[in-house]
This record gives C-alpha cells, sequence and structure tokens, in this order.
C-alpha cells in the first residue's frame, strides 16, 4: 500500500509516496514561481498523476491521498482559502484532485494540522496527548493536539494564533495578518528591516541593502549573527513575541510539548533556550515547568508527513467501516 502526501506552501510544494509505515520512497519539490489560481492547480493534478503511475509501476499503487493547505480546506465545499497563493480564495481543489483518480480517498486539511500530526507519526510529538507545534514561515500557526485529538474548531480555523493579540493599541496595519504575525513571522522580521532602513538612510550595518523592500528575515538573521546591532534588537523583539505567545499557549493548553518548525526555525532554532525564559516570565508557573521547547525532528517535512499520515488515517477509517 502506498500513500501520496503533497504539502503546498506558499512558494513551493511538496509530493511523497510513503508506505503504512511512514518510510518516504519519492519525494519531489517543485517551486511555484508565478504561477496562480488554476495555473498552480494544474501543478498539482499533473505532478500527482505522475507520482501515482510511479507507484503503479513500483507494483504499490496509491491508495489515498493527503494534502495540506497554506490556509483554511471547507471540507463541506471542497474548496480552499489560502492567501499566499493568488486566486486561491474558494479554489475546488477537491474537484481538481479528483480528476487525477476518482476514486482514491482524498483528505484535505490545514498546514498546522499537518505540521502536529506530522510530528505525532514521525517526529517529536511522538507519543503526546498534548503538544503544540509553532510553525513560523512566511505567516504563523500552530497545530494543537489536547487529550489526544487535534484541535480543528467550528469552521477548521483553530490554530490561527498570527492573530494573537501581543500589543496594545490596536493599528490598522494588524488587519492583514494579526499583530503577532505582523512582529515575529519570517515576513514580519523582514518588515521590521525593511521599515528601519527606510527611516534611517544613514544606517550603514550590515542589513543595507541596495532595495531595502527585498530584505530578508535569512538577512536579517545573517547581519544578527555578524554582530549588527539593529539585527539584534528586531530579533530580540521577535524573541519576546514568540516567548509570549508560547506562554499563552502553555497557560491555555498545559501541553508536554511545544515544538518550533516553519522555516524561520531553521535559524532560529537555537534561540528556543531564550523564547522558553522569555516564556517562564508570563506563563502559568507550574504549567510551563511542565513543558518542554523543542525543534521539529521533520523541518521542513513535517507538512508532507502529516499529509501523508492524514491519508493513511482516512484510508484505515475507512476499511473499518
Amino acid at each position: 500500500m502506498a500513500l501520496l502526501g503533497i504539502d503546498i506552501g506558499g512558494t513551493k510544494i511538496a509530493f511523497a509516496l510513503f508506505d503504512n509505515e511512514g518510510n518516504i520512497s519519492t519525494k519531489e519539490i517543485l517551486t511555484i514561481g508565478n504561477r496562480r489560481g488554476t495555473e498552480v492547480g494544474n501543478l498539482i493534478t499533473v505532478t500527482a498523476a505522475l507520482m501515482l503511475e510511479k507507484a503503479c509501476s513500483n507494483g504499490d499503487p496509491v491508495e489515498s491521498i493527503g494534502i495540506s493547505v497554506p490556509g483554511i480546506s471547507r471540507g463541506d465545499k471542497g474548496t480552499v482559502w489560502a492567501p499566499n497563493i493568488p486566486g486561491w480564495d474558494d479554489y475546488p481543489l477537491m474537484k481538481e484532485v479528483r480528476t487525477v483518480e476518482e476514486n482514491l480517498p482524498v483528505v484535505i486539511t490545514s498546514d498546522r494540522v499537518c505540521y502536529i500530526s506530522g510530528e505525532g507519526w514521525k517526529g517529536n510529538a511522538r507519543g503526546c496527548r498534548d503538544a503544540i507545534f509553532i510553525a513560523v514561515g512566511t505567516g504563523i500557526g500552530a497545530g494543537i493536539i489536547t487529550n489526544g485529538e487535534i484541535l480543528r474548531g467550528f469552521d477548521n480555523i483553530s490554530g490561527a494564533i498570527g492573530w494573537m493579540a501581543l500589543s496594545r493599541p490596536f493599528k490598522s496595519k494588524y488587519a492583514i495578518c494579526g499583530c503577532f504575525e505582523y512582529y515575529a513571522s519570517g515576513e514580519g522580521i523582514a518588515r521590521q528591516a525593511s521599515e528601519y532602513l527606510a527611516k534611517h538612510e544613514s544606517y550603514e550595518g550590515e542589513m543595507r541593502l541596495d532595495d531595502a523592500g527585498k530584505i530578508t528575515s535569512l538577512d536579517v538573521f545573517s547581519a544578527y549573527h555578524k554582530g549588527d546591532t539593529v539585527a539584534a534588537e528586531i530579533i530580540q523583539q521577535a524573541v519576546e513575541y514568540w516567548g509570549m505567545a508560547t506562554a499563552n499557549l502553555v497557560s491555555l493548553f498545559n501541553p508536554e510539548k511545544i515544538i518550533f518548525g516553519g522555516g524561520v526555525f531553521g535559524p532560529a532554532t537555537e534561540l528556543i533556550p531564550e523564547i522558553k525564559r522569555e516564556a517562564e516570565k508570563w506563563a502559568q508557573p507550574i504549567s510551563i515547568r511542565q513543558v518542554t521547547f523543542e525543534a521539529s525532528a521533520l523541518a521542513g517535512d513535517a507538512g508532507v508527513y502529516g499529509a501523508g499520515f492524514l491519508a493513511k488515517k482516512l484510508l484505515d477509517e475507512q476499511k473499518n467501516k
């Protein structure tokens, strides 16, 4: 039996064939580039068809497909909302995937759910009944397991922690992505640097680029490691926001583990002990002593592992009916 996991990100899409034990036999990663709307859908369906053909040629056909999307999956309609993909406001992804193989079981869910599912299957959340995966990349989200169950919410939107209110007063600039994400996502870190450079033309530190609008969070981390004081202030601000947010999650959910992943962790992994020290200032004092803070064991593959796991779970459920 083979399973196909598909992890759709804002800039790339990962495809992986799994066996029932979670071992990957084939993996493909494609960039989205300037594609939008149906162009992205076509990229997914064409590549999925090729992966199904490859599985069949190996004598182990795909029996279920799991898909991770960077946004909201509307299960009742089979559509998705993915703000980082132009034209995916209410995109009929289920219908698209059904054109590849009409009779295969398909599950589509948020990347937040897939991250924590992947860590629970093959990563650092194995055996945990209460754990949280905090994904910090272009945006910020959290996959939450509580009492052994994935928290989804009324409309599958749970875990959108980028909208956490962590400072006051409210500013209109938070409306697009939320306060937490505005300052401490990958884009947020780059945004802080760009805003500083725009205001301080005399700055001659490590972050000075020809076009300040093109600075990335990786540039900020690079400058930070070279001792740039402005970069250090930006990173320290992010640490404070990460610490406050995790403190709130610890106080709310009393998890045994907080797992950090996404593209920023990454370079921010070394800051996890500092993030926990910041969280200790704010969190419920007993809960924060019980929880461990860890980096993802699966790094950039957490989403595709989670998609594979949910494909397996859906298939098992259907077989047991």
